[in-house]
């Protein structure tokens, strides 16, 4: 399985195109409680309006800028490129070990894009739809796989990641989170530590020092650290959630729609990938 992480995986919102993502929190001003400081959409004359006024800006109508509808629909185009490509991987490619070297392919070249697509200067819609069909490529052979062996688990996983990914939302609206500085500093050095422990756990468990997987085994405390990666995972959304809604607010283009439907479908396909392993868990201990 990748052990790649989907915020480590992207930059977010580009500095170059005018709006600040999370790992350029300090630039963009959060300490001093606007996270547009120094954004150069405030220079657009309906922003520094708005920001004169105290109020969030709103970017008027047929300006070019992103719209939650524009969010949600090429979302909707990724996440349903994943899902075609999983579903042709599942009919097509029967679990045999040349279907496993071909998901790990698939896997190898879904991250190279998305890394290509995390440090390009804009989105690429041929980049986030190439990564999208890789990755659902990979993600049909491990769920036929799971599945094989642990009937009905794929589908869990799926119900268990729209549960995630709803609940999420429902906390993040509500305003019982609060996505600060001092908030995203937090996680991402609780994710970074997460990301180097598996990192050493997969070199411990290549070389035969640690059995079983190692902290990545079928028991409790696989259970665990499978926990703590889909709670990690509802962390990554409501960062997804806050540019997204930033995006919005302070009028970034339009083709940035692109990169908030790639950092979703990169984090929940994170969450899809821990649900599946923690569905087969709890189902080996049955």
């Amino acid at each position: 399985m990748r052990s790649s992480n989907p915020v480590f995986s992207r930059r977010g919102f580009s500095r170059d195109n005018g709006y600040a993502g999370f790992n350029t929190a300090a630039q963009a001003g959060y300490a001093q409680g606007n996270p547009y400081a120094q954004n150069p959409y405030a220079q657009n004359p309906y922003a520094q309006q708005d920001l004169q006024q105290g109020a969030p800006p709103q970017a008027p109508a047929a300006t070019g800028r992103m719209t939650m509808d524009d969010v949600v629909m090429r979302s909707a185009i990724t996440l349903g490129t994943v899902a075609v490509g999983a579903a042709l991987a599942w009919i097509l490619l029967p679990v045999s070990t040349t279907s496993y070297g071909l998901a790990f392919g698939a896997a190898i070249v879904a991250m190279v894009l998305a890394l290509v697509q995390s440090f390009k200067r804009t989105p690429s819609p041929a980049l986030i739809l190439g990564y999208a069909a890789f990755e659902g490529v990979f993600l049909g052979v491990i769920s036929e796989m799971y599945n094989s062996r642990w009937s009905g688990a794929p589908f869990q996983a799926v119900l268990g990641t729209m549960a995630v990914s709803a609940a999420t939302l429902l906390v993040y609206k509500a305003g019982w989170i609060r996505v600060t500085a001092r908030y995203a500093r937090i996680g991402m050095a609780i994710a970074m530590a997460f990301i180097v422990v598996m990192a050493v756990n997969l070199l411990l468990v290549a070389f035969g020092v640690a059995e079983d997987g190692g902290l990545r085994s079928f028991g409790p405390l696989g259970a665990i650290v499978g926990i703590i990666a889909i709670v990690l995972g509802a962390f990554f959304l409501t960062l997804d959630f806050k540019q997204i809604e930033d995006g919005i607010a302070y009028g970034a283009p339009r083709s940035e729609s692109w990169l908030a439907a790639f950092g979703l479908t990169l984090t929940l396909v994170w969450i899809y990938v821990e649900m599946l392993r923690l569905v087969a868990i709890f189902s080996s201990n049955d």
